[in-house]
């Protein structure tokens, strides 16, 4: 296993300090600014999965926000920068979708990117105006 590399997938809020760190390293800028909201936010979520190297260290996260048994959201789901194209979050995001596998509606909103669309693609998300039979529409307010 290469140094870094993840070796432990599991549920759990991180520490405060840590989860700070992961989302700086990624630039989520907006999240580390208020750290007891980024908090709070852990708190209130359906399920938070964690990816820790083999020293401990945080190195991987996602968050769902659900009712349980219609519908979950993929918050987040981030990766320490070095580590990325390395299987932890396909990690992440498969231990999600395992763990929220009996309800209907699995949503989430991302960068468009083709690369962001070919990693969902490649766990049997549809992008939503390529729904069959008819397209959907999806709308957002963020503020």
């Amino acid at each position: 296993m290469m140094e870094g590399m993840p070796t432990t997938i599991e549920t759990g809020i991180p520490q405060r300090d840590e989860a700070v760190a992961l989302y700086e390293s990624v630039g989520w800028t907006i999240y580390v600014a208020d750290p007891e909201r980024l908090m709070q936010a852990f708190h209130g979520s359906d399920l938070v999965v964690t990816a820790r190297d083999e020293v401990g260290r945080l190195v991987g996260l996602a968050r769902t926000v659900s009712d349980g048994a219609t519908i979950v959201y993929l918050q987040d789901l981030l990766v320490v920068p070095e580590l990325h194209r390395q299987g932890v979050g396909g990690a992440l995001l498969d231990e999600v979708l395992r763990r929220s596998s009996r309800i209907r509606q699995f949503v989430l909103l991302t960068d468009d990117d083709e690369s962001q669309r070919a990693f969902y693609e490649a766990h049997g998300l549809v992008e939503v105006s390529d729904i069959e039979p008819r397209p959907l529409r999806s709308f957002v307010r963020i503020g």
